[in-house]
């Protein structure tokens, strides 16, 4: 009789262990994207600004026609990197450090390199 307990426990825990793990592949993971969602392609050109990243928008076709004011200083790029270990406040992957990253009365970010003005937009999940 104590083993067909014991045996019944057994069963119960392995089906709550079951039930309780979540599998990896079909699970969704919910919150913004990080540096190293974006350097796993070779083409990203993105910069990181307090917790978000902020991603090259130079082909995307609304941003092309956007008219924008130039806005106050925002960011300015402190270092470059492709590792996205090495990621944190103001560091980008293309930009060169000492690139200053300026608002825009429109969603995009404007960063200026040799007089070019390059548009970024904030990579928010939702």
């Amino acid at each position: 009789m104590k083993a067909l307990k014991l045996f019944a426990v057994l069963i119960m825990m392995a089906l709550m262990t079951v039930g309780c793990s979540t599998n990896s592949e079909n699970s969704t993971t919910i919150g913004n994207p990080t540096p190293r969602d974006f350097l796993e392609h070779d083409d990203a050109d993105i910069f990181y600004i307090g917790d978000l990243i902020y991603s090259n928008a130079e082909n995307v076709e609304w941003v092309q026609k956007l008219e924008y004011t130039l806005g106050e200083e925002f960011a300015e790029i402190t270092r470059q990197t492709d590792k996205a270990y090495r990621f944190k406040s103001g560091t980008a992957n293309k930009l060169p450090a000492e690139t200053i990253i300026y608002e825009t009365d429109t969603p995009v970010y404007i960063a200026i390199v040799d007089g070019k003005e390059i548009p970024y937009l904030k990579m928010v999940e939702g």
